[in-house]
């Protein structure tokens, strides 16, 4: 049968040529239109973004990570220095002082520190972490006096052979490994007021057990002020070899003799208890630090903020170890520093030529992360700028490295929390990085159930608990993470460089757009 065509298939088969005409040229103004709202900038935003340097990143990251600065430890020295050079940058590039015309936002931290602490035996006085170092905290409210009594190496045995309840005791221990010690704890049990261990046999052992133990007595810092109940722990002394014989008025050796005779002999009786006098106390510490702010004020949207963080502080000089001490971090985060320090240079030179942002930048450099996100912590609970008109906080933290994951990959970034608290943020973000940089984004660790929950482990989350939307750039866990090996030697420059255009042009498109981001979600 031949092949026929109704007049109303005729008809259906025109209507459906103009409607896919009308339908291309609509798609056609939409593509149009969306690019626009990302492109109605683009070539002065690609201007100023091609002044990212390679050079201006290392030359600020050789000194803000070098040696000099002592690894940027919160509240030291190294860490004022580099407070320093990045105010000295800011006020450079005619940014404004925010905080009362300066750059600093001062914060007081509070840590606890062995007070006075020392133990008197006749007439040797030994202080603490010299011949004996006192392993916990609290205060035994002045000097108190009490019988010593040896008692070999505290095994049941050992202590049945005397009487030590509300008594001092002085055992020897192999193990170095204070808490959770078993002797310890058993002479506790029954009733020993005070303990006191020997568990090395030189003094350059004792000195390196010391040293350890004074690296964990600093304790932690906070925004508020402990009580004094809080930084109750019951202690122990920890003696050198070298004076024990000032206790019992007898030598070492027959000492030790005594704890390996064993129950049967009840040698250990047989050493006299002396008097011993010791005082332990605990001191709160202030610790002094400080973000660093550069304000670069908007011109059309003046009132509403944008946040571009880092923090620059890091984990200062080792305790222990051979070699090279110093954690420089480089990485951590020297990367995302230098980083903030460029784009602040950036959008200067922009707002020097008559391009600067609509909305207002705050670039920040935040101090106490490595502690516990302190000093973000405290810009959200003393918010120099209305937090209900920030409209986003870009944190940028290890930008400048590869992990293992990417060792081969084009060049790549993570990105963390853009769609937790903005759907349009996320949007944008990725709308920005087709325009201009074409990375990869990763977005592995943006899931809450990653276990290295790193949504919640960085500056950004203080303020997603505020309710204004994030993203935080990441570049992942390298095997130089924390240690003295993340120098400056092993950054990507080139790879930094390109996250770092790829973050300003994300800040110049939130900075410029007619309608601030919003949330959409809760945290």
């Amino acid at each position: 049968m031949p092949l026929t065509i109704s007049a109303n298939l005729i008809i259906l088969l025109s209507y459906c040529k103009v409607f896919m005409h009308k339908f291309k040229l609509f798609v056609a103004v939409w593509g149009l239109t969306t690019c626009v709202t990302l492109s109605a900038q683009q070539p002065i935003a690609e201007k100023y973004g091609n002044r990212i340097s390679t050079s201006d990143l290392k030359e600020y990251l050789s000194i803000l990570a070098s040696d000099a600065m002592e690894g940027r430890e919160t509240g030291k020295r190294g860490q004022k220095m580099a407070a320093a050079f990045i105010r000295a940058h800011f006020e450079d590039l005619g940014l404004a002082g925010p905080i009362n015309g300066g750059y600093y936002q001062p914060i007081e931290l509070y840590t606890t520190v062995p007070g006075e602490t020392y133990i008197s035996a006749g007439t040797s006085h030994f202080n603490n972490f010299t011949d004996v170092v006192y392993y916990g905290s609290g205060d035994s409210g002045g000097e108190v006096s009490m019988p010593l009594v040896f008692v070999g190496n505290g095994t049941h045995g050992d202590l049945d052979q005397v009487d030590i309840k509300g008594k001092a005791v002085l055992m020897f221990s192999k193990n170095e490994w204070l808490a959770g010690n078993r002797a310890v704890a058993l002479a506790r049990e029954k009733g020993a007021r005070m303990v006191f261990v020997c568990n090395t046999e030189s003094k350059d052992e004792f000195d390196r057990l010391a040293n350890q133990i004074k690296s964990l007595s600093k304790g932690e810092l906070s925004l508020t002020k402990p009580s004094s109940d809080e930084y109750q722990r019951p202690g122990l002394f920890v003696v050198s070899p070298l004076i024990v014989d000032k206790f019992f008025g007898v030598s070492m050796d027959k000492l030790k003799n005594a704890a390996e005779d064993g129950p049967k002999k009840k040698s250990i009786k047989k050493i006299k208890p002396s008097m011993v006098a010791y005082k332990t106390s605990t001191a709160i510490k202030v610790v002094n630090t400080e973000n660093v702010l550069g304000y670069l004020e908007g011109a059309e949207k003046k009132n509403e903020l944008l946040i571009i963080t880092s923090h620059y502080d890091h984990i200062g000089i080792a305790q222990r170890g051979g070699g090279d001490l110093i954690n420089n971090g480089a990485d951590d985060d020297g990367s995302g520093t230098v980083a903030v320090m460029e784009m602040a240079k950036a959008f200067a030179e922009a707002k020097k030529d008559g391009n600067g942002p609509r909305r207002s930048i705050l670039f920040m450099t935040v101090t106490g992360e490595e502690n516990g996100l302190l000093g973000s912590e405290f810009y959200t609970e003393h918010p120099p700028f209305l937090l209900t008109n920030t409209v986003a906080n870009l944190n940028i933290d290890m930008v400048g490295r590869r992990d293992l994951k990417h060792k081969n990959s084009a060049p790549y970034i993570y990105v963390i929390g853009a769609d937790k608290i903005s759907t349009e943020l996320n949007t944008v973000s990725e709308s920005v990085n087709n325009a201009y940089t074409n990375l990869i984004f990763d977005y592995t660790y943006n899931d809450l159930s990653n276990p290295e929950r790193l949504y919640y482990r960085s500056d950004h989350w203080n303020f997603a608990k505020k309710n204004i939307p994030i993203i935080f750039y990441f570049d992942g866990i390298h095997e130089d993470y924390h240690k003295p090996s993340d120098e400056v030697e092993k950054i990507e420059f080139d790879l930094l460089m390109k996250r770092t255009q790829c973050i300003f042009f994300m800040a110049w498109e939130i900075a410029n757009r007619d309608a601030r981001i919003m949330p959409d979600k809760k945290y």
